[in-house]
């Protein structure tokens, strides 16, 4: 695993046979349609990312919001266009099963805040590091964080 990337295996890359142009939604009283055009507005909403990967040798997509796996290969523009078709069928496939759709994280709303847990020791060598840049050790974090 080198930058957070996943080793993918040849099996990975395997998507889910087509499904038909509409999925059947299935509600405790009745069935609705959901077109085409309403799954590609909603995965427009989902962040899909592709990177390099040093360690495979090839691009990897990956749309974190609603699947594990990812999609590989070795023209960026290519793994793209086969993410968003991967991430369109994930989103027929969880309509096709009844389930609610997971909140995009564009749409989510963040406070700035949250709890880092770390030892004491980690956190002394910290505070001591931001006293000695003469910065809050929140300060110091933050501008840690944005680095990484």
């Amino acid at each position: 695993m080198e930058g957070g990337k996943t080793r993918l295996g040849a099996s990975s890359c395997a998507r889910t046979t087509n499904l038909a142009r509409n999925a059947r939604v299935f509600d405790t009283q009745r069935v609705k349609l959901v077109t085409r055009k309403q799954i590609k507005g909603q995965a427009a909403r989902y962040a899909k990312f592709v990177e390099w990967s040093d360690e495979d040798q090839c691009f990897i997509g990956r749309c974190p919001e609603l699947m594990l796996g990812g999609v590989h290969g070795n023209d960026e523009a290519k793994v793209y266009a086969e993410l968003c078709a991967a991430v369109e069928e994930m989103i027929e496939l969880i309509h096709a099963d009844g389930q609610e759709m997971p909140h995009p994280l564009g749409k989510k709303e963040f406070s700035g805040k949250f709890v880092l847990r770390v030892e004491p020791a980690i956190h002394r060598r910290l505070a001591a590091k931001a006293l000695a840049a003469g910065e809050s050790l929140n300060s110091y974090c933050v501008k840690a964080l944005v680095k990484a």
